[in-house]
């Protein structure tokens, strides 16, 4: 599968328009290797005007559409159009521990479960995916009540993304305190019991 990833910078008609025309260029390749464009951010709902407008244009031509989003908003009228012009989902699930989501986001996850919900509702295609946080979102109550979840919508794929450390120095340069500190990186042994659970 290829896809154009997008990260929206800006929403001028001139951008619509030269990247309307970029993936016209490419369509044949596109549509041949079962691709299509996926924007993602930053949270690519936040321009939700821009995404209505070109994903409409994308499906006038044919193009497969994508958004990779944390679903924390609202279900308005304008959200639920953006729904209507998009194809598949890769949606993030923080944690499925209200208490745990909002202490690591500041948060509640009840906006994102909504907008999976009315996702699979719409027959969407969809796509989730959980990092696992070792000691923080990988306790065994909170899976089970993941694969819980997940049993009560259709989802077409479900992922753990391993916790890592890697952006850790950038938060240094900063000057702000690394909150996961001394958390451990997630190991293949971390995944495959979060697995064995979620497939339980």
């Amino acid at each position: 599968m290829f896809y154009i990833i997008v990260h929206i910078i800006q929403k001028h008609k001139w951008y619509l328009y030269f990247f309307v025309k970029f993936c016209w260029k490419y369509k044949n390749y596109i549509k041949a290797s079962d691709g299509g464009v996926t924007i993602s951010g930053g949270e690519p709902l936040i321009q939700s005007d821009f995404i209505i407008e070109l994903f409409t244009k994308l499906h006038e031509h044919g193009i497969s559409t994508c958004i990779d989003t944390s679903g924390m908003f609202p279900l308005t009228d304008k959200i639920k159009k953006v729904i209507d012009v998009t194809d598949i989902f890769l949606l993030d699930i923080k944690c499925i521990n209200d208490d745990i989501c909002t202490w690591l986001t500041g948060h509640s996850n009840k906006l994102e479960l909504e907008f999976a919900r009315y996702i699979s509702n719409c027959g969407k295609r969809l796509w989730i995916r959980q990092v696992l946080v070792p000691g923080i979102t990988d306790k065994e109550s909170d899976l089970v009540l993941l694969r819980d979840f997940l049993k009560t919508i259709n989802v077409e794929k479900f992922e753990f993304l391993g916790y890592h450390d890697l952006g850790k120095y950038k938060w240094e340069k900063l000057g702000f305190k690394y909150e996961l500190e001394n958390t451990p990186i997630a190991t293949k042994d971390d995944l495959d019991r979060a697995y064995s659970i979620i497939n339980s």
